[in-house]
């Protein structure tokens, strides 16, 4: 009876982690609940760019929505082969600022580590610091507790097969077929992929970074940004407004929603070096 054992150590691990990752997203849930009524039910305008940039998909998405805003307004060159060279070093903001800081005084550099640089700015963790306070983005310890629930019920999910697996390959036992092991250990299982759909569900992508509050506002944002369409953009001379709904589907939607020619800048991979 020694699969029994590991059928306990199964559902032990199984229950511990789900019941972690629930605790975990109640408390999530709870951030920016409290906040201003007034700040809470404005409206879609009281958001800026950057903000809505960090909402919905944290610092690097900041950083991406800078890069895309100076290549539109032709201050930096974004290579298809994934450079970035700087054409105006004058920063409008500290954002922008950040960006030319991190390209270095070469005045060109990768992508992907202007990227990272620029989303560990002193500028970013400010907006972060504003957004929490204002109760629209969630602060580091409840973002980092769901996401180490979940990682800890997706590992648990493994253990409960590798039990599993050990369990079926132990010599069989009078009076005990496979099927009717394999039936316990699934059992455990099923919570553990269960609890992950339901996360995936209840806790989507954007609510790792904007609270209840903040999602709200983001939700208008989202179906403005969804009427401008992805990846279509608009003309570098275009009007204002124009100009201004396409960042906002990059801040929103993502480099996804940038013209072809800055996704393949984002995108692009240095091949592996050959021996």
């Amino acid at each position: 009876m020694f699969w029994v054992l590991l059928l306990v150590l199964a559902w032990g691990a199984a229950g511990a982690a789900c019941a972690r990752l629930c605790l975990a997203a109640v408390r999530a849930a709870a951030v920016g609940r409290d906040t201003d009524p007034d700040r809470r039910h404005g409206n879609a305008h009281d958001l800026t760019l950057y903000e809505a940039a960090f909402l919905s998909g944290g610092p690097g998405r900041v950083a991406e929505l800078t890069l895309v805003s100076m290549a539109r307004q032709r201050r930096l060159l974004l290579a298809h082969t994934g450079w970035a060279t700087v054409v105006d070093p004058h920063g409008q903001d500290e954002m922008e600022r950040s960006v030319i800081g991190a390209i270095g005084p070469q005045g060109q550099s990768r992508i992907a580590p202007v990227r990272a640089a620029t989303a560990a700015a002193d500028a970013v963790r400010s907006l972060a610091d504003r957004l929490v306070r204002a109760g629209l983005a969630v602060p580091d310890g409840p973002r980092t507790t769901v996401t180490t629930g979940v990682r800890q019920v997706r590992g648990a999910a493994l253990l409960v097969l590798a039990l599993g697996t050990v369990a079926l390959s132990m010599p069989g036992e009078t009076g005990i077929p496979r099927w009717h092991v394999a039936l316990w250990f699934a059992l455990p299982l099923a919570l553990t992929l269960g609890c992950l759909a339901i996360a995936r569900v209840e806790v989507p992508p954007g609510a790792r970074w904007a609270s209840p509050a903040g999602q709200r506002l983001l939700g208008t944002l989202a179906g403005r940004a969804d009427d401008t369409g992805t990846g279509t953009g608009t003309r570098a001379d275009g009007s204002a407004a124009d100009e201004r709904a396409y960042l906002t589907s990059v801040a929103v939607l993502g480099i996804r929603a940038a013209e072809p020619h800055l996704r393949a800048a984002f995108g692009h991979r240095e091949p592996f070096p050959r021996d």
